[in-house]
């Protein structure tokens, strides 16, 4: 397979899905779309969703998710420092609880993280530098996923063993002295093998990287079953960054690159292994995965300023469960049962005293926290797919589960400080969602209309529960739901030379926890998300293609909270924070031969608020990158991305917490030269 696919003169071609991909030769391969086998929704059912194929994920290169996943609509990830990142699907960026538990995060179909030990920084666990996919559902889950999927879900789904014996390197290093190496070998029809190293010395003082991922897939075929084992592993080592202080400080060329925590750290490791066993029983099929998954991580707080250091882990093992069949030429059943049993531990020492003014005594030295909580959830789900037409379809699901919390502490309960440790409990939550949808396909089928109504919810994280503050009370936290409409539209124009897709949505969501600029948690919070997004790409001709994404979205709280005089007012009607109202990408591809490709893009985020209050802002950005790609031979390439094409000073992360703007500065121009190579 030559490693420059040809630009295919028919559109179809097109991966529209990349939002900026050229157009893609076929597979060597035929099998089934992984977002067909794994996936949440497809594009013939309703619903948002958007899938970046295997040679975009290369293409694109990216050395952080973000760089390959703020391409789509709705989508605004946050690089931080080193891998660490916020994440935002149709939603503000959240952090905290909210941020580890809005967004499910699975790979080939099962979650990364069991639900109650979610983390905000889960994308530099999973294997995007060498997926065969990723999917993006925006808006709640289906009811196959639950929990979690409050505001969306990302799926990166693992390549399959093909028929062909090769082996793939992809070698890159960059001007600021960030390495890669990106290793694929494929074993006959059986299996598969990545390994993903990375080198990165850090363009901040004191903030080099080093990371590892490791993962394989085997296919068999026993006792009648289909099956397919795959593993995955990361670990992560780095120096990491804190926050820059001051109003703009992030445009200072020298100051953006001094670190404030020069002692902050992140080490983690994940690890997970399942396997899918497939086999007709009686009329349908029948797909039982079972999984295990374990991590550990230790970190310094750079982000609190009383600093300390969190140690946490957990461990967990389910299976998942689904049995498809037709009941009649227009009816589709699926039902399933999934159970996830884990246990997961933190604990919070703060090694050095700490104090807003002298005297302050609400940030004792030593633990604050040492806690292992046993978790249970057990869920059976199903949903109908009815053909009422040759036009129609209507798509109709429900999902129950019941989590249930067994909570310990090794540490004395009561007030300590500001924190506070409760005593020994268990806790149980049930949860029920939803969803009913329906797609429209007239006449030749070339544009589909579809609506959706679909509910999500999270039980709390172990965290949100257990890891209080003296100014709350036990066990506040309640199930978080959000209840979200869309209407869209996808298809072909001008002769299938573009495609497009848009969609607009609302959405309500109660029960919101979060933590305001003052560093007090909030228990019940509401908000409210209206929104439309649209994407489009159009094949101008064989040699050039323009393509782009644009979204509006307002994220607004739909409550008033006054604490005390001279901490944070939040009102009704105010915008959340760290939510810009545009979002916005726009690439242009040329492709004169098919040896050569060069592209051209800009990425723009709007102007947001830094705190809850809606007291400062910040202004937004424009950044632009090029790439250009010579294919020497039809297993040899050369390739060189430029990133921060004008050298302009912004910040990946704006924020105002303890009364102090914050920035994590963006990448200076940058250079990254690679080759590609396949040995067959």
């Amino acid at each position: 397979m030559p490693l420059r696919p040809l630009l295919a003169t028919s559109a179809s071609l097109v991966v529209f899905s990349a939002g900026g991909a050229i157009a893609q030769a076929p597979q060597p391969v035929e099998r089934l779309s992984p977002v067909t086998v794994y996936g949440d929704r497809t594009d013939t059912q309703p619903g948002s969703v958007a899938t970046l194929n295997a040679e975009t994920i290369v293409t694109i290169n990216a050395d952080h998710p973000a760089e390959i996943l703020n391409q789509l609509p709705g989508v605004n990830i946050q690089m931080n420092s080193g891998q660490e990142h916020l994440i935002a699907l149709r939603s503000p960026v959240l952090t905290g609880g909210a941020g580890q538990g809005s967004f499910l995060i699975l790979e080939n179909g099962v979650p990364t993280r069991a639900p109650a030990f979610g983390n905000v920084n889960s994308l530099f666990e999973i294997h995007h530098e060498v997926a065969d996919a990723i999917e993006i559902v925006r808006g709640p889950g289906s009811a196959k996923y639950g929990s979690n999927a409050v505001h969306g879900l990302i799926n990166v789904i693992l390549g399959e063993p093909e028929t062909s014996d090769y082996f793939d390197t992809r070698l890159t290093g960059s001007t600021l002295n960030r390495y890669r190496a990106d290793l694929t070998g494929n074993l006959s029809d059986t299996a598969r093998l990545s390994l993903s190293l990375q080198d990165d010395a850090g363009w901040r003082d004191f903030t080099g990287v080093e990371q590892q991922k490791l993962s394989g897939s085997y296919a068999f075929e026993a006792a009648g079953w289909d099956g397919l084992a795959w593993i995955s592993a990361s670990n992560l080592n780095q120096e990491t960054a804190g926050f820059l202080e001051g109003y703009k400080a992030y445009r200072d060329d020298e100051t953006a690159t001094n670190n404030p925590a020069p002692e902050a750290y992140r080490d983690a490791q994940w690890a997970m292994g399942a396997v899918r066993l497939s086999r007709d029983v009686g009329p349908g099929e029948l797909t039982l995965t079972p999984f295990y998954r374990w991590q550990e991580m230790e970190f310094a707080q750079h982000f609190l300023p009383n600093g300390g250091v969190e140690e946490n882990g957990h461990d967990a093992f389910g299976l998942q469960s689904k049995y498809e069949v037709s009941a009649s030429d227009a009816v589709t059943l699926r039902v399933g049962a999934d159970a996830d049993i884990a246990s997961g531990w933190l604990k919070e020492t703060q090694l050095e005293p700490f104090g807003f003014f002298p005297g302050d005594t609400r940030f004792p030295v030593g633990v604050h926290y040492d806690y292992t909580v046993d978790t249970t959830v057990l869920a059976l789900w199903g949903e109908a797919e009815w053909a009422v037409s040759d036009t129609v379809t209507i798509l109709a699901g429900l999902r129950g589960e019941t989590h249930d919390y067994d909570y310990t502490t090794d540490v004395p309960p009561g007030p300590n400080g500001r924190f506070l440790v409760p005593a020994d409990r268990e806790d149980s939550y049930d949860l029920l969602t939803p969803k009913l949808g329906a797609i429209w396909t007239p006449g030749r089928g070339t544009v589909s209309y579809y609506a959706n109504y679909s509910r999500g919810e999270r039980a709390p994280q172990a965290s949100d529960l257990y890891r209080l503050q003296s100014q709350q009370g036990i066990a506040e936290a309640d199930v978080e739901t959000m209840d979200s409409f869309e209407i869209g539209a996808r298809g072909e124009a001008l002769g299938g030379t573009i495609l497009f897709d848009v969609a607009a949505y609302h959405a309500e969501k109660d029960n919101f926890f979060f933590r305001d600029s003052d560093g007090l948690n909030v228990t019940d919070g509401s908000t409210r998300h209206t929104g439309i997004e649209g994407r489009a790409n159009w094949l101008v001709n064989d040699a050039f293609t323009i393509s782009g994404t644009a979204s509006y979205a307002e994220h607004t709280y739909t409550f008033d909270r006054i604490v005390a005089a001279g901490s944070e007012i939040i009102l009704d009607g105010n915008d959340v924070d760290t939510a810009p109202n545009w979002l916005a990408d726009l690439r242009l591809t040329w492709h004169p031969t098919d040896a050569f490709e060069a592209s051209l893009s800009a990425e723009y985020i709007g102007e947001y608020y830094v705190d809850p209050g809606n007291t400062q802002t910040y202004p937004g950005h424009t950044s632009a990158h090029a790439r250009a790609s010579y294919a020497f031979t039809e297993t040899l390439e050369g390739f060189v991305i430029v990133r921060n094409l004008f050298d302009v000073n912004y910040a990946d992360r704006a924020d105002l917490a303890f009364g102090n703007n914050r920035y994590f500065p963006g990448e200076p121009l940058n250079a990254t030269f690679g080759v590609r190579k396949r040995f067959n």
